[in-house]
């Protein structure tokens, strides 16, 4: 039976590769196999989660041998430990925003390759795991209210999507906690449109965002714990705007979670000296790596 299977997987991949002649997206290798998400299974393996420890509140990769303060149960990275906490309770993203994932993420943003946004979504929900086990509402009954990062209402419609809404129900669907979360996407609104942030200085960010976003429906998020879903965390203005004006209309508490975030350039070369960020991580045999590609392609 498995010989007769294994003929027949063959035969398909053939027939596919004949009649639907494409190329991975990220790399160019010819594809073989059948799937709505044209990445081959090398560039999937490449994509690996951030490894090592990260600062328990902003979710930044620790490196210092200073991360842990007198008093404190959990690390967090020195800029954490002198400044003033962020309005959000915690942070986590799945991997770098380099290499095979910062494309395969311009792939739905840009290029409309929507199946993209499974795969993006598995590795959203991999990501807020913890999140979710950090919230108080674990036992409770109300459902945590998701609330994805909005657009303005003309970048909507010239994108036709919101990726943080669609990467967000994406992550719901295969979310090990599902039945304790609710996707709340009208709540959160862009009232002004923004310039792009890239090239802005920190201080520049913050008036740039300042006063973008509105509730639309306090009602929805009112005493409840609220995860924040976006595709990038950058230096964290946007989601930090977002999480104050959630907090203003009485979410009790904010977590962030992204499926990518910009590490620092010190922190992104010591992953890559270490062989972690781009490539299977160390530790990890090339059968752990193939069965990563195999969940993110099942995805497409």
């Amino acid at each position: 039976m498995s010989v007769l299977l294994s003929s027949v997987n063959g035969v398909a991949a053939s027939l596919f590769a004949t009649l639907f002649p494409s190329d991975c997206r990220l790399c160019g290798t010819p594809l073989t196999n059948i799937s709505r998400l044209p990445v081959c299974q090398a560039c999937l393996i490449a994509i690996r989660p951030i490894a090592g420890g990260t600062c328990s509140v902003c979710g930044e990769r620790r490196l210092s041998p200073h991360d842990f303060a007198a008093g404190q149960d959990e690390a967090r990275r020195g800029l954490c430990q002198r400044l003033a906490p962020p309005p959000f309770s915690k942070a986590a993203a799945y991997g770098s925003y380099d290499g095979g994932l910062r494309e395969s993420m311009h792939l739905l943003k840009y290029e409309q390759v929507r199946p993209a946004a499974t795969a993006l979504g598995r590795m959203l929900a991999e990501a807020s795991a913890g999140l979710e086990s950090a919230s108080a509402s674990s036992l409770a009954q109300t459902p945590l209210a998701v609330v994805p990062v909005p657009l303005h209402a003309r970048k909507l419609r010239q994108r036709g999507f919101n990726q943080s809404e669609l990467i967000g129900r994406s992550a719901l669907k295969v979310s090990r906690v599902s039945g304790r979360l609710a996707l709340h996407a009208g709540v959160l609104g862009r009232r002004r449109e923004t310039q792009s942030q890239t090239g802005l200085t920190r201080h520049q960010r913050r008036e740039n965002i300042r006063g973008a976003f509105v509730v639309a429906r306090p009602e929805q998020i009112a005493g409840r714990e609220v995860p924040l879903v976006d595709d990038v965390f950058t230096i964290g203005t946007t989601v930090s705007e977002c999480a104050r004006v959630l907090h203003r209309a009485g979410a009790s508490k904010i977590y962030v979670a992204t499926v990518a975030r910009t590490l620092k350039a010190k922190d992104a070369t010591v992953l890559r000296n270490f062989g972690v960020a781009g490539q299977t991580e160390p530790g990890k045999t090339e059968c752990e790596g193939t069965e990563h590609a195999k969940t993110l392609a099942a995805a497409g």
